[in-house]
């Protein structure tokens, strides 16, 4: 069976998902899967369940938001880049006047009405 190597960075309170590799605010591994594997398999390798993420970035297009993640399905490559934040991190400033998106969210989005919500 062929593997491929993912570079995955996990941020804020997912860092615990790092093992060894996690410091107090991040972890950066290269995690080895099976050709073939998608994002849900990545996450089931780390254990990481996926309601405890938050916006997700994968080779540095949004792939997923608080509550609507629609990139499990979606299939990883050798060197390809995850990113991963916890629910408490906020939308990089980088991103304000839009991000590029995978396909999946992108289709999501446009069959969801979209509401700001705010708590205090």
């Amino acid at each position: 069976m062929t593997e491929i190597t993912v570079d995955v960075w996990l941020y804020g309170a997912l860092a615990r998902y790092g093992g060894a590799e996690a410091a107090s605010s991040f972890a950066h591994l290269q995690v080895p899967l099976a050709e073939g594997s998608t994002l849900g398999d990545l996450l089931a390798h780390l254990t990481l369940p996926t309601a405890e993420r938050g916006i997700t970035f994968i080779n540095g297009q949004l792939s997923a938001l608080p509550g609507l993640q629609p990139d499990l399905p979606h299939p990883l490559g050798d060197g390809m880049r995850v990113g991963l934040f916890d629910l408490k991190s906020m939308w990089p400033f980088q991103y304000r006047h839009g991000a590029m998106m995978i396909p999946e969210l992108s289709r999501a989005l446009g069959e969801q009405e979209l509401r700001h919500a705010f708590t205090s």
